[in-house]
């Protein structure tokens, strides 16, 4: 399984990162994990081809997680004529969550038939929802996102595991999501100031020994834990890191 970062950074920008988006090649499937504001900006800067993604997996519905789905969409309908299904699976109520978005992106985008059939997939949180042939763990953590939960997410797909906290502060539910994945993508906001509902590296460093995770890789940093990340103990992701798990 390859994993690339197609953006590493946070909601605004720091580090001049694009918004998280991942990339997810295995034997069987391509996938996205999250989709934010500029993953059609990364999807072309680093040469993915977008009608070869089967599926978008969404940890919650703040516009750098979720946010480029619009011009995703509309890209496959537009620009890419996509023809093959595409599967976004995400929290209870993204279905609603994406139409609003849509709508308010691209007036009357929501209602014109593609060539291409979209199915939604609501992850049950806590809970374990098959999606294409993946394993899709999902428990709700703790970040408010509006009207649908935010989620860690546990993708098992062709013998691996590759586990993402999503943005939260630390909850126990994040020891389902991580133990013994072969990968855990972890938020590290802050190297150790505690940021109402965001995760700090020294917060996750204290867990990780009862995990039994084979690598951990930080993402979402702010700036100041950009200045910083030298002195975190852990790997750290940039915009088009690919790695082999």
């Amino acid at each position: 399984m390859k994993i690339t970062f197609l953006g590493s950074g946070d909601a605004f920008g720091s580090g001049g990162r694009f918004n998280t988006c991942f990339h997810v090649a295995s034997a069987s499937h391509r996938l996205l994990i999250d989709c934010g504001s500029s993953a059609m900006i990364a999807i072309r800067k680093f040469g993915i081809e977008p009608n070869e993604i089967d599926c978008v997996l969404i940890t919650h519905c703040h516009g750098d997680h979720f946010g480029g789905l619009p011009y995703f969409i509309l890209d496959a309908q537009l620009i890419s004529r996509r023809t093959r299904p595409l599967v976004i699976a995400g929290p209870v109520g993204l279905s609603d969550r994406l139409q609003q978005m849509m709508e308010a992106c691209f007036p009357g985008s929501s209602q014109v038939a593609r060539k291409f059939d979209t199915q939604i997939v609501e992850l049950a949180a806590p809970g374990v929802t098959t999606v294409l042939q993946a394993r899709v763990g999902a428990v709700p953590v703790r970040h408010p996102s509006g009207s649908t939960p935010s989620l860690a997410l546990r993708v098992e797909l062709d013998g691996k595991v590759l586990a993402y906290t999503g943005d939260t502060e630390w909850v126990d539910g994040l020891v389902d999501i991580a133990t013994s994945a072969d990968l855990l993508i972890a938020e590290g906001y802050t190297l150790d100031r505690k940021v109402k509902f965001h995760l700090d590296v020294e917060t996750l460093k204290s867990k990780l020994p009862a995990l039994g995770v084979a690598r951990v890789v930080l993402t979402h940093m702010s700036r100041d834990m950009l200045a910083q990340q030298h002195q975190a103990g852990l790997e750290t992701a940039s915009d088009g890191l690919s790695l082999d798990i």
